[in-house]
């Protein structure tokens, strides 16, 4: 399948909107873009959110239509993320695996916390820098399970499967041998990168270890079995989440309109991000 984008407004603000497009059509990236792409070789999509080295906070929405990628805001303020030394930004290609979603009803058995009501984040390790809106086919290699104000928020780390190195990447002891240091980095960076908010560093389950491949694929699945249950209307409680779609004519939020009711294509350029977001913070005690 050929994904493509079509953005509306302007990056760093309000009304920025990108929608993915199926051979030209908007499809929802959380229901109709396929978990697989290649279930045999378990080869899965991933929809890139934000470009590795990039602050702003964007992610699929889910309470609008067809869950367009926007910018995360807080009290009607967009939100970036702060560069927490020696990072910069996100320091991976930060997405979501469509057709998942941890059940904020459910409590996993080894975390003791309930799911955060997202689609499953992945964390893309390749060497190309993505581009938001993209759908990606990664292979996965482990995961990491932050517990974020009292909720499980896996973090899937997954390679490009063009990527160079993805044939030698197959478990998440190649990821310290091929890319040594960066699972100590990427546990450093989601313990801090909150603090220069003044919030509370972060803390993990497992003691911020990360679990191997098998582990992962088990979450994946689980979490896909949760979303299923949720596009059926099998959930009590959706939590606000939009279930329109425009591939899945089994399922009671099918919409054969809902396509075209999505304004054409009005990118515009980036607005200007204030100059406090590249300031570099300092964070006491980070080793």
């Amino acid at each position: 399948m050929v994904y493509t984008t079509r953005q509306i407004g302007a990056k760093n603000t309000l009304d920025y909107r990108v929608f993915i497009e199926q051979d030209g059509k908007p499809v929802s990236p959380f229901h109709d873009i396929p978990l697989y792409a290649d279930e045999e070789n378990q080869i899965l999509n991933m929809v890139v959110e934000i470009p590795r080295w990039t602050n702003a906070k964007l992610e699929i929405t889910k309470e609008e239509a067809l869950n367009p990628i926007i910018q995360d805001t807080k009290k009607g303020k967009l939100r970036f993320v702060r560069n927490c030394f020696p990072h910069h930004g996100y320091i991976h290609n930060y997405g979501a695996f469509p057709q998942t979603w941890e059940d904020p009803n459910e409590a996993h058995p080894e975390t003791k916390a309930v799911g955060d009501n997202d689609p499953v984040d992945v964390l893309e390790i390749g060497e190309t820098i993505a581009y938001t809106g993209q759908v990606k086919q990664v292979k996965v290699l482990g995961v990491m399970a932050l517990l974020d104000e009292g909720e499980t928020d896996w973090k899937v780390i997954a390679i490009d499967i063009n990527d160079p190195l993805a044939p030698k990447l197959n478990d998440i002891e190649d990821v310290e041998k091929y890319f040594p240091g960066l699972l100590r980095a990427t546990n450093e960076w989601f313990r801090i990168y909150k603090i220069p908010d003044g919030k509370p560093e972060n803390q993990f389950a497992f003691s911020g270890e990360a679990k191997n491949r098998k582990y992962a694929m088990d979450i994946i699945k689980e979490t896909h079995e949760s979303w299923k249950k949720l596009i059926s209307g099998n959930v009590p409680d959706t939590k606000g989440i939009d279930l329109v779609n425009t591939t899945l004519s089994n399922t009671a939020s099918f919409s054969a309109t809902a396509a075209a009711a999505v304004p054409a294509a009005a990118p515009l350029a980036d607005a200007p991000i204030d100059k406090s977001i590249d300031k570099w913070f300092f964070i006491s005690g980070s080793a």
